[in-house]
């Protein structure tokens, strides 16, 4: 079964976004996010600011807003940018960055000034190609800007303004972004956060029976191809499905697996799961209907425990607690 169509599923299994992990499914943390973006670009709020622990799916979730955003408005154009961990701080590398992030050509020729033109002529070339006055950056692991860089992305800003196209940007980051927040108001540097970091938000992992419940009802509904009526669920539990099992209503058997297994690890805090670890559990379910699957197919509380068990979650919690306590360096 290399590279043929399984019977009667739409794809051969290489090919489903599933196996090779290039899907997005919605969370409660997501759709929050989703709701802020919504609110920003309909009022016109020039920036907000989402910050979360580090493992949590912020990435994720800025590759799944961007998808929202091209399907709900598709003439706004969107881009993914990284910042970058730098010892010293040059104007020259943070245009380079953001030339890259804008897929620029030649994001390393020429000075300063020539890099600052070449952002706005590119930034403006594509917001007249969407025929849009909006353009979006989301900028990933944004605790790393220092209040320079915060700086020069302001004028860009202003500069975009000024020929009639509204840069909105999303910072995305880790709890210290939220700190630098507050140094900012008490610094009298309030022009940064009037303008990046009017809205905040704290981003989540997924927190409950409930939330476990909106993630996998993804699943048995979000199909491939899109309108082929085979949702990720049914391909890899087609005749489970035909008889009535869907993910969601394993919500409370996933959510009790995570749980215990946080308690049995003794781990610290309430129990909150990062996107990664919950994916991949879901993930090792599906991937076993392919031999598995059964009109009677049951996924039992058994089977959720050891895929919870061998997808890494309690390794990642232990690592993050023995971190904090300045173990193992």
């Amino acid at each position: 079964m290399n590279q043929t169509k399984l019977p009667g599923r739409p794809v051969a299994k290489e090919r489903h976004p599933l196996s090779t992990r290039t899907y997005r499914v919605a969370t409660a943390a997501i759709e929050h996010c989703w709701q802020l973006v919504s609110k920003c670009l309909q009022y016109r709020i020039p920036g907000a600011l989402i910050y979360g622990e580090s493992r949590l799916g912020k990435t994720y979730a800025i590759e799944y807003l961007r998808m929202l955003i091209h399907r709900e408005l598709p003439g706004v154009p969107t881009f993914h940018v990284q910042a970058e961990y730098k010892v010293s701080r040059s104007e020259g590398a943070f245009f380079s960055s953001l030339l890259r992030a804008v897929r620029h050509p030649q994001p390393d020729a020429g000075r300063n000034a020539f890099k600052r033109k070449a952002l706005h002529d590119r930034l403006l070339a594509v917001a007249e190609s969407h025929g849009s006055a909006t353009v979006v950056f989301f900028c990933d692991e944004a605790q790393r800007y220092s209040l320079h860089e915060y700086e020069w992305l302001r004028d860009v800003h202003d500069e975009l303004a000024q020929s009639g196209v509204r840069l909105t940007t999303f910072l995305f980051g880790q709890e210290r972004l939220c700190e630098q927040r507050t140094h900012f108001q008490e610094s009298g540097d309030t022009q940064i956060v009037k303008r990046f970091m009017v809205e905040t938000l704290r981003f989540r992992g997924i927190c409950s029976a409930l939330e476990a419940a909106t993630c996998l009802r993804s699943y048995d509904e979000h199909e491939y191809p899109l309108g082929s009526g085979w949702s990720f669920t049914r391909y890899y539990l087609p005749y489970a499905f035909e008889a009535g099992l869907r993910l969601e209503q394993c919500a409370h058997l996933a959510w009790n697996a995570f749980s215990t297994a946080h308690q049995h690890a003794a781990l610290a805090g309430d129990v909150e799961i990062p996107m990664e670890y919950f994916s991949r559990a879901v993930e090792a379910v599906l991937l076993d209907g392919l031999t598995r699957d059964a009109l009677d197919a049951d996924l039992t509380d058994r089977r959720w425990a050891e895929v919870v068990k061998h997808c890494g979650y309690v390794a990642s919690e232990q690592a993050v607690e023995r971190n904090a306590r300045g173990v193992g360096h």
